[in-house]
């Protein structure tokens, strides 16, 4: 039975997180967060794309019992399953996948939705089935930086999305000092990236390219709309 545990700050105390947190480094952020929000009542999702391993990283070291929600679209590069795989043993990540209704799934195989609807294809493949759990979390936690896109470029750490507090705690770091942790820390690449792709997502929609510019190739879209 799903129970709705959701949350819907005003204004003022999303201001006052946003001014709290900014002061903090990344790990100190991810510590307050369970100081602030109980752990059971924070989601954190994980594409298991390029650099996931920097979030992920820093998550492991502060609870390792954390729930990470992947969502599996049925479409994803060999690569980035094997990629899930290796973080999952190397960090001891707590890692549970979610998927479409296989009904709806099938009908985007077969009408290979992806490339007459893309938005539609995310709807019924990411959107849809986060949402099923997103109903029992407060905050949710994704790794979104600035520099990745400019809906990005928008947003704040902290922000009101309907009924649910989105958490980026990397929004704010650099692509330098992302990866100068991932150097210091030796932590995995996605192997696709010395293939030259920057940002993967589902293998019908993904190409090689700097950034986001490889998704969803000769279409306007730049997000996936799940967090839109």
């Amino acid at each position: 039975m799903e129970v709705n545990n959701q949350l819907k700050l005003n204004t003022v105390e999303i201001e006052q997180l946003n001014k709290k947190y900014k002061q903090l480094d990344l790990q100190d952020r991810i510590k307050k967060l369970y100081d602030d929000f109980g752990s059971k009542d924070i989601m954190l999702t994980s594409s298991f794309a390029a650099t996931s391993a920097f979030l992920l990283h820093l998550f492991a070291q502060v609870n390792p019992n954390q729930v990470v929600y992947f969502i599996d679209t049925g479409y994803h590069f060999e690569e980035t399953l094997a990629y899930k795989k290796q973080l999952t043993e190397t960090y001891g990540l707590n890692v549970e996948s979610v998927s479409a209704i296989a009904s709806e799934h099938k009908f985007t195989t077969q009408d290979q939705t992806w490339e007459k609807n893309p938005d539609f294809c995310c709807h019924i493949n990411k959107v849809k089935p986060l949402d099923k759990i997103k109903i029992n979390y407060k905050v949710w936690v994704s790794g979104l930086m600035k520099w990745q896109s400019d809906h990005r470029k928008s947003l704040n750490i902290f922000e009101q999305r309907n009924d649910i507090l989105k958490f980026y705690p990397l929004l704010d770091v650099t692509k330098e000092e992302r990866d100068e942790y991932i150097k210091k820390h030796q932590l995995p690449f996605h192997p696709l990236v010395k293939k030259g792709y920057h940002s993967i997502g589902c293998k019908h929609c993904t190409l090689p390219g700097k950034d986001r510019s490889g998704r969803w190739n000769n279409n306007p879209k730049t997000e996936c709309g799940l967090h839109l």
